[in-house]
């Protein structure tokens, strides 16, 4: 039995600004997209849940 592949895309996340005097859940969210510090990247599944994340600190995040 052949095993099908889910054609899984991903989304690519850099912290671009900090993080320090920004509210609570902003912080806890660049946590959970498991950025900590600035310039680092991490590679996540591109779904609804994981956008809606970037979406609320999109202004500290570059996306590709």
């Amino acid at each position: 039995m052949a095993r099908e592949k889910k054609d899984t895309s991903t989304i690519q996340v850099t912290q671009i600004k900090s993080a320090i005097g920004r509210k609570p859940g902003q912080k806890e969210t660049l946590i959970g997209l498991g950025l900590n510090k600035l310039n680092k990247t991490s590679v996540l599944e591109d779904t609804p849940s994981v956008r809606g994340m970037v979406n609320k600190v999109k202004h500290l995040v570059r996306v590709e």
